[in-house]
């Protein structure tokens, strides 16, 4: 996945927090992502550590790529 975004290929939703699994973005973020500014996605991506550990959810390694 490109550096700018922190999506590590697990899109799986928690239901109790409504944050993916794997990077710790909301839907609209998620949905969103691609028409965002640079700046904007840095600075989601900046949160989404403490978010992570606030939410007690562990991040998910990424998933292997197919042959």
């Amino acid at each position: 996945m490109s550096k700018e975004t922190p999506c590590v290929a697990v899109c799986m939703i928690d239901p109790r927090t409504k944050l993916c699994f794997g990077c710790g973005r909301t839907l609209p973020e998620i949905a969103r992502w691609h028409a965002m500014e640079s700046a904007d996605r840095l600075a989601v991506m900046a949160l989404l550590p403490a978010r992570m550990t606030e939410a007690g959810l562990a991040p998910i390694a990424a998933s292997p790529k197919r042959a």
